[in-house]
Order: structure tokens, then sequence, then C-alpha cells
């Protein structure tokens, strides 16, 4: 059930290594924008499955720690991560931003039945350093001049790793909430639009395709599997295997022609994957015992 549910949280990971390359093909569309529609668009498996199954709405009704939790969560990340962009450089707001895994993984020994091993956090500090070498490949230059930017990009790994560690804690709530929280999030950025940003639609149906699929994907089914994955599986391996995500994004992009291969990437596969396997040692160990046991 354990792995069942890493795994499940791991394909979050893997949609989101496709954001930036649905990002780039989606146009010019202001963040707050495309953040209102492809949650919008998010929304609706879990629409679909409450109208199928009109008796899971029951399990809409929760706590208002849960709602606020969740909104926070889904909103507050993207709130301050586009004002991070919005102030500091994107090299340097994105370092600061991808501390979320690293926090996830350190905040894990905070949780109930959870232990803190130093492979977790070496696994999690190799990740983080792969991830340098994938979004710095052209040099940082932390300047105090935005110090807006990086309060605001370090507020957002803040909040999405609080919002990760929280959710393990409401595992008795059922991953339907999370319909809410897109409807909630779509509305919200729908206002941060209407007051800060002039619209901006897509000019092709290429362009559409890429907003469907960000909407689908990265900014829809990735929140209900990873909401799956920390409440049921393996949350320290999750974090350290979140810093996939920026390598895996590289690699597509390459893979499409966006970007050029180099040492740097090898070299951060070897970070990244490293970091993770190394993360995973206890889910080794949970399934070489059982296979030693039966012999």
């Amino acid at each position: 059930m354990k792995l069942r549910a890493t795994l499940i949280g791991f394909t979050a990971i893997l949609m989101w290594s496709f954001l930036a390359l649905f990002t780039s093909a989606s146009g010019r569309m202001p963040p707050f924008q495309l953040s209102a529609i492809c949650f919008a668009i998010g929304s609706i498996p879990g629409l679909a499955v409450l109208v199928v199954n009109p008796s899971r709405l029951a399990l809409l009704k929760q706590p208002a720690k849960v709602w606020l939790t969740g909104i926070a969560g889904l909103f507050g990340y993207h709130f301050l991560y586009f004002t991070a962009l919005r102030n500091a450089p994107a090299v340097e707001a994105g370092l600061v931003a991808y501390l979320w895994p690293l926090l996830i993984v350190v905040g894990s020994a905070l949780l109930p039945g959870e232990r803190l091993r130093w492979y977790h956090v070496t696994g999690a500090l190799a990740g983080l350093c792969g991830t340098f070498l994938i979004v710095a490949r052209n040099g940082i230059d932390f300047n105090g001049a935005y110090a807006v930017g990086y309060g605001a990009a370090f507020l957002s790994a803040f909040t999405w790793s609080g919002y990760s560690l929280l959710t393990r804690r409401f595992d008795a709530v059922s991953t339907d909430v999370v319909t809410g929280f897109c409807l909630a999030t779509s509305i919200l950025s729908l206002v941060c639009h209407l007051g800060l940003e002039t619209t901006i639609w897509p000019e092709t149906g290429f362009e559409w395709l890429a907003v469907a699929g960000l909407g689908l994907l990265p900014v829809g089914a990735a929140f209900y599997a990873w909401d799956y994955g920390v409440k049921n599986g393996d949350i320290q391996i999750l974090g350290a295997a979140s810093y996939a995500a920026p390598l895996l994004s590289t690699l597509i992009l390459t893979l499409f022609g966006f970007a050029e291969p180099s040492w740097r990437i090898a070299l951060a596969c070897l970070l990244v994957t490293g970091g993770a396997v190394l993360a995973a040692q206890d889910m080794f160990r949970r399934k070489i015992q059982p296979a030693v046991a039966a012999e």
C-alpha cells in the first residue's frame, strides 16, 4: 500500500516535469490568467467523479482548517511564486523556491511515525545540488535590490512544503477535496488577474492544446496524485525525488529543441538520481527483507 501510494505520488513529479514545456508552448498569456484557466480545467476530473457518484459530495464537508490549508497551499504557493518572478531574476528566484523538497524532507521529522535519517537529508541535498546545476547554468548573482522577490520565493517554498506536510496529517481526508482546492484557486487567480494583468488569449489551436495539457496534467491531475501520495506514501522519498522535476523538465525541453544538451545535465542526472536512491533506502530495505524471509 505504501509503495503504491509513493509511486502514485511520483507520477505528480513526472507531470510537473512537463510544466515548462507546456508553459513555453502556451503563448503569452499572463501567469494569473493562465493559473485561473488551468486550475478550472484541473477541477474537471474531480467534478466528473462527483457527477458520476453524487454520494461523494459528502466527502467535501471538511473542517475549515482543511480548506484553509488546501487553498493556502495551492493558491498561496502560486501567488508567491509569481510574485517572486515579478520581483527577482528567474534563476535566483527559482533556486530559492526549490528549497521546498529539502524542507519537506527535514520537516518530516515532525510527523508522527516518521524518523529523519542522515541519508534522507543527504539525498535531498544531492538533489538540490543537481537542481543548482540545471537552473544556474548561466550563473547566479544574488542582489539585495531583489530582496522582495527572494523573500517571496522563500515563502513559496515554505508554503508548499508546509502544505505537503500538513496534508499528511489530514490522511483521513478524501482526495476529493482537491477538486474544491482547484476551484477556489481558479477563482482567486481570476481575481488577481482582473486586478493586476491585461487579458491575452492564445492565438493558435496549438497554444490552446498546451493550455489544456497544463490544466489536465501538471496543474490538474498532479495535485490529486500528490495529495494521495503524501497522505499514504513515503513523504521523505517523495520530498527527495521531487528534485527530479527540474531535471526531467530540462531533459524534455532538450528533447523538443528548447534547450541544448551539456555536461551539466549529465552531472545533474547523477546527483538527482543518486540522491533519490539514497533517500529511498528504507523502501529498498522493506522490499529486500520480506524476500530474504521468504527464502
